[in-house]
């Protein structure tokens, strides 16, 4: 009897197991995915690991990408926004003005010139030319000082030493033609003595300002380096949210999770709006770097001929096309906005939605 009783337990023992099949083998089974599907891969490199942990595990991860991928885009689209602000209020006008300022300068001694070869000087209302030009010479360094941060106090002593001397040349004198020869010829030297003249001055200004145009304009690896990995941690995200979701139906059985459907979809729009309107943005600030490089290569005439006005003249057209280019990427501002209000929504959405599930489904059991 007890051996048969043996037997009977020994011989329904195998029937049992073969009744109750494992976990893993009724989710294999009873799974709307493939056996060579995505989901059935994922599911097997989740198996063995409890679902509270796993949620709990999505939860970091999601936290951590969030607030990598949403600090990363706010530092690298502010860097463009400033860079912008910067070359608008600041870089671009300080060239510009530089660039009228020493056309204007050549334009009035060139007209001071002229005055005097034809004999001119004397005659009633002559001379309202180059004073004009050094009139709008001395109002643009007056521009310009609060634009930039090189001192142009011996540029300002110069042209008023050069005013002064021109000044003297065309209007005293009448009766004293070596006199004003003198002065003439103290105002040309004044103007192109190599290396410490007015124009040669110009010139040194011209070149640091224009590198310091160049420096605020120009894309940096950080600042690439800070859209590669927003761009990664922001991939990493969506990847996290899909496995979230796939977990949170594959596991508890829940319907589609909406804070974490919304993350995703948010997580995408990050992905590319910004991107995008930023990259336009540095774009349109290399052009303004070309146009301000034209500018300053159209200012350096020689001293001085008939080509001055022409030379003003493509200066000021430049300049209205670097005042239109700057005017035009004012919508920035919105997308930066538009880019903090959506990095703190990826980081608080993520946490609503699976906090709210862990802490129904687990956290309150404890």
């Amino acid at each position: 009897m007890t051996t048969g009783r043996a037997a009977s337990r020994s011989g329904q023992a195998p029937a049992a197991s073969r009744r109750r099949p494992s976990l893993a083998a009724s989710r294999r089974r009873y799974s709307p995915y493939s056996p060579y599907s995505l989901g059935a891969f994922w599911r097997e490199r989740l198996g063995g690991r409890r679902t509270r942990r796993l949620l709990e595990a999505h939860l970091l991860v999601l936290t951590v990408c969030a607030l990598v991928a949403a600090g990363a885009l706010f530092v690298s689209c502010r860097q463009i926004q400033g860079g912008a602000e910067a070359l608008a209020t600041e870089e671009a006008p300080a060239v510009q003005g530089l660039a009228a300022t020493r056309l204007a300068v050549l334009r009035a001694d060139h007209e001071a010139r002229v005055l005097e070869k034809m004999k001119l000087v004397d005659v009633a209302g002559s001379g309202e030319t180059y004073r004009a030009q050094l009139s709008a010479a001395d109002q643009g360094l007056s521009r310009i000082a609060d634009r930039t941060d090189q001192d142009l106090g011996t540029v300002n002593g110069l042209l008023a030493t050069y005013s002064n001397s021109i000044n003297l040349g065309t209007a005293m004198y009448r009766d004293q033609p070596l006199m004003r020869q003198q002065k003439l010829a103290e105002a040309r030297s004044l103007l192109i003595r190599p290396g410490v003249g007015l124009v040669p001055r110009l010139d040194d200004v011209q070149r640091v300002q224009m590198k310091h145009a160049e420096a605020t304009a120009t894309e940096g690896w950080l600042q690439r380096s800070g859209w590669w990995l927003a761009e990664l941690a922001l991939a990493a995200l969506a990847l996290t949210l899909l496995s979230a979701l796939f977990v949170l139906r594959d596991r508890c059985g829940r319907d589609w999770n909406p804070y974490l459907l919304a993350a995703f979809a948010l997580t995408v729009l990050l992905a590319v709006v910004p991107l995008l309107t930023m990259s336009s943005a540095q774009d349109d600030l290399d052009s303004v770097v070309g146009d301000l490089t034209e500018i300053t290569k159209a200012s350096r005439q020689p001293c001085c001929d008939e080509r001055l006005a022409d030379a003003q003249q493509t200066v000021t057209e430049r300049s209205e096309d670097v005042r239109r280019v700057l005017a035009d990427d004012t919508w920035t501002d919105r997308v930066h906005q538009g880019t903090l209000t959506g990095g703190l929504l990826i980081v608080v959405l993520p946490a609503v939605g699976l906090g709210l599930r862990l802490d129904s489904d687990y956290w309150r059991r404890r």
